[in-house]
């Protein structure tokens, strides 16, 4: 078995296309709890427009369905023709290669959702192949929630956004798993070895791709880097931050009550 067999595509065709009451509820205001989500639906729900046997269209259910309620269809597609690929192509790689940051999404097996910022040198995002990415995972607060989520359910979505040259941003959905560093290096012995201030991955987080899409300039704003000392790994609470938004010390729901 490869490293790669635990994470082969499993798309399910897009469902899709409501009857008139279905789409009167998609698109109401209900306070309603939602009705829970099988994991795995036997058979499609919904008529989807756009739907293919093989291969599917980009994209979920959810947002061909509303392409069709709000006629979008063709803008929809004419995007997905164009600029959506699924996997990394030579300019892709090269954008990954020099991005110095990355916003990721994800979430648990309840589409309960977090998204967080991981950053480092240039390309401290390794493009793999045209169809894998890794970026390390270091000493944090021990909280785990981006890999908790992928433990759960594997779909991320990573945002990298260039705000300083070329004002662009690039977007990749697909499969994560966690791989332990000495397991990586093991099947990828070029992986770098020198990191700032000794700094070193304790594991990766592996992304399959199945999305890679561009995102628009239009509202990336303009930023300009400015030189500073990072203390990378530190437990110095004031150097972290401290307690910015003055949550300390605030009741949770989860504290017992005092008797």
């Amino acid at each position: 078995m490869t490293l790669w067999s635990a994470v082969t595509p499993d798309h399910i065709n897009p469902a899709g296309v409501a009857p008139a009451a279905m789409l009167d509820l998609e698109l109401s205001d209900s306070t309603t709890p939602p009705v829970p989500i099988p994991a795995r639906l036997s058979e499609p729900q919904l008529a989807d427009p756009f739907r293919q046997e093989s291969p599917t269209l980009p994209g979920s259910a959810g947002e061909h369905l509303l392409q069709s309620a709000y006629g979008t269809e063709k803008r929809a597609r004419r995007f997905y023709d164009d600029q959506v690929l699924d996997r990394l192509n030579d300019e892709m790689k090269e954008f990954i290669g020099r991005m110095e940051l990355a916003f990721v999404a994800t979430s648990d097996a309840r589409g309960e959702c977090d998204s967080s910022l991981r950053a480092g040198p240039p390309g401290f995002l390794e493009v793999l192949d045209d169809q894998h990415v890794c970026y390390p995972e270091y000493r944090g607060n021990g909280v785990m929630a981006s890999l908790g989520n992928i433990s759960e359910n594997p779909h991320v979505g990573i945002l990298l956004v260039d705000f300083v040259t070329d004002l662009i941003g690039l977007h990749v959905n697909g499969k994560a798993r966690i791989v332990e560093d000495s397991d990586l290096r093991g099947i990828y012995p070029a992986l770098p070895s020198e990191f700032d201030r000794g700094r070193t991955p304790e594991r990766w987080v592996v992304v399959q791709v199945e999305e890679a899409y561009i995102h628009c300039r239009k509202h990336i704003p303009r930023m300009m880097p400015v030189l500073r000392e990072r203390t990378w790994g530190t437990d110095d609470v004031k150097r972290k931050g401290g307690d910015y938004f003055s949550a300390k010390g605030m009741p949770r729901p989860w504290h017992e009550v005092s008797a």
